[in-house]
């Protein structure tokens, strides 16, 4: 018996090690393609943004004699916005910053034209643009809650792979920590409107 204890005590440390890494593995992939869905809702969002984008865009058009210069920098930074995308299984933060960069570059399109449709009166009446408006209102407040989620997606992840003793194993299996959606800078500070 004497003999086989160390074989035993080796084989239970081995074991144990094997169950310990076997359970990282499984929770970081868990965490990981969690934290993946979660860009998609971000992406999914942000589409759906666009689709009511193109939909006010073309009842915008209707108002004959509307400035032109303000739709054609819509749908030009629509178009620039919907060409970014994200691998989500390897996310960077050039890649965060390029796609952040092009839907900041809409929504300041997208504000400019509201702001000048204020000097439409038979717009501002068109029940299509109100209910489009309304939309896309409740659409940029999905778009924050999807960003959050991801965010808090990305922390537990993230946590999980950094932690001692899951920081040995996640260098070995190749789970790098991921990177956090980050609003565009100056983002902190509120935008004037102007409405001469």
């Amino acid at each position: 018996m004497k003999k086989w204890l160390p074989l035993i005590i080796i084989a239970v440390i081995v074991f144990g090690i094997y169950s310990w890494a076997k359970g990282f593995n499984n929770k970081a992939v868990d965490l990981n393609e969690n934290a993946t869905k979660t860009w998609g809702n971000v992406e999914s969002s942000y589409q759906r943004r666009s689709d009511l984008i193109g939909n006010l865009v073309n009842t915008v058009k209707g108002a004959a004699d509307f400035e032109k210069s303000t739709l054609t920098q819509v749908i030009e930074a629509r178009a620039k916005a919907t060409s970014t995308t994200i691998d989500p299984s390897n996310i960077t933060p050039e890649q965060l910053a390029a796609f952040n960069q092009a839907q900041s570059g809409l929504s300041s399109a997208l504000s400019r034209l509201l702001v000048t449709v204020e000097r439409y009166p038979e717009l501002k009446a068109n029940q299509n643009f109100l209910e489009l408006q309304s939309q896309l209102e409740g659409t940029e407040n999905r778009i924050n809650v999807a960003r959050d989620r991801f965010n808090e997606a990305v922390e537990n992840y993230n946590s999980h792979v950094k932690r001692f003793p899951n920081s040995l194993l996640a260098g070995i299996f190749n789970f790098d920590p991921m990177d956090y959606y980050k609003a565009e800078a100056g983002a902190e500070k509120a935008p004037e409107v102007n409405f001469d």
